[in-house]
């Protein structure tokens, strides 16, 4: 795979990432082994940028990465968090504030047994007041940036207009990165009508969840998935057509969510070493065309559907 830079960061990362939600039990219960060795095949097989999140589920995925990367060279990977979204006692909560961030670096570094983060980001802004974000959030993690506790800062979110918002509210600068989901997929390229934006910018752009959170899977989208119900359908119907002609709704994904060589890397999640390894061949083979077309037909009646974030 070849490198591509991540905005102004320096980071110089494959167009495949290894994304952690599935070390918390998020998509499907994990055997925490599996999830560790995943971790390592994945580092072993040239991928260098790894996301987690306190949020997912609530510590867990941060423990576990954490227990993985303590046999991992700490120079081989870079390393991304997040701050602002969390969870207890199997309760969601959020807490943006400036306090509530910089005590958050400090615990994930721990839980994942680094002295410094690469990347942190503010988790889903969606669910914050943006000028709390603009004004409070981005400026603590900004001085830890100054600081060198951490190397870079992003945001993440699924409503890409509010992208725009905080970068347009915000020194120049302090927004390095985005990270958006379920945009660059199959069902939903709208990601790419801010590319431009993000460009005069100059922030990378990571994309998230090329299975669009399990819609574009022959397993299906897991029961708590917020898409609507007539898209759920027809990502059904595109997966069955897939299999009809012996081929894989995954690996099409997977090959589209990475073409676009805009788009630094594409986080994907997996608890399992050979997921991983079919991953990283599925993005060295070229993008079966045909089937692509056949896809986009059967989707295009919901494309671009999205839904709220939850």
């Amino acid at each position: 795979m070849e490198q591509r830079e991540l905005g102004k960061t320096g980071m110089k990362v494959f167009p495949l990432s290894f994304g952690a939600s599935s070390l918390g039990g998020v998509f499907h219960s994990l055997k925490e082994n599996e999830g560790i060795e995943a971790v390592h095949t994945a580092v072993e097989k040239g991928i260098n940028f790894i996301d987690v999140s306190p949020y997912y589920g609530h510590l867990r995925a941060e423990i576990i990465l954490g227990k993985a990367l303590k046999n991992i060279t700490r120079n081989s990977y870079y390393l991304s968090t997040k701050v602002g979204r969390y969870g207890k006692d199997g309760n969601n909560y959020w807490d943006y504030s400036a306090g509530r961030a910089v005590e958050s670096v400090y615990e994930s570094m721990e839980r994942l047994n680094v002295d410094y983060i690469d990347l942190i980001n503010v988790h889903d802004i969606e669910f914050a007041d943006l000028d709390l974000v603009c004004n409070e959030t981005l400026p603590a993690l900004v001085e830890l940036r100054d600081k060198g506790i951490v190397k870079h800062v992003g945001i993440t979110n699924l409503t890409l207009r509010h992208f725009v918002y905080v970068i347009e509210h915000v020194p120049p600068g302090t927004v390095e990165t985005v990270l958006s989901f379920c945009h660059f997929t199959l069902n939903d390229d709208s990601l790419v009508d801010y590319m431009d934006f993000f460009e005069q910018h100059g922030i990378g752009v990571i994309n998230a969840s090329p299975f669009s959170m399990g819609l574009l899977t022959e397993r299906g989208a897991p029961d708590w998935h917020p898409a609507p119900e007539p898209l759920k359908i027809l990502c059904k119907k595109a997966a069955d057509f897939c299999r009809s002609k012996g081929k894989s709704i995954e690996k099409l994904a997977v090959q589209y969510s990475v073409s676009n060589p805009r788009i630094a890397t594409t986080l994907f999640s997996t608890t399992r070493a050979s997921s991983v390894i079919n991953n990283i061949e599925w993005t060295n083979e070229p993008l079966d065309e045909e089937l692509l077309e056949d896809i986009r037909r059967i989707l295009k009646p919901r494309f671009r559907d999205t839904w709220l974030n939850s």
